[in-house]
């Protein structure tokens, strides 16, 4: 399973998000398929984010909601931090910590967080078992 996890700022626009999500779809060099399995991993915090919502559509990818505790959890596996964004929700990280905490204990970072002015995006991939 791939996750794709975002971050936005209140009112950030749904084609801001969704042309960043298909960026790093494009860096990660993710198939056709893969790309079709993705699923969005939004912090419970945003679920009425219009921009959350309008970018899933877009993209016609589903949301998983990531509950605070398990958010915070993740942040330990996060490799990259704001302060910013510390100040303001109280994690040094949202989208890495979104995706990776998507995909499980055993999941990695497939591309870490991309992000504009007012979105972020990160990849991560749930562990392969044989």
């Amino acid at each position: 399973m791939i996750a794709a996890g975002l971050g936005c700022r209140k009112g950030c626009d749904g084609a801001e998000i969704a042309a960043l999500a298909l960026a790093a779809f494009d860096e990660a060099a993710l198939t056709a398929d893969q790309r079709a399995a993705v699923r969005l991993a939004v912090p419970e915090m945003k679920r009425d984010e219009a921009g959350m919502i309008e970018a899933a559509r877009a993209l016609n990818l589903p949301i998983v909601l990531i509950d605070a505790a398990v958010l915070a959890a993740a942040q330990n596996r996060a490799v990259t931090r704001s302060a910013v964004v510390q100040a303001a929700v109280g994690l040094a990280s949202v989208a890495e910590a979104a995706a990776l905490a998507a995909v499980g204990p055993g999941g990695r970072l497939l591309l870490p967080r991309r992000s504009t002015p007012r979105a972020t995006v990160a990849l991560a991939v749930s562990e392969i078992r044989s």
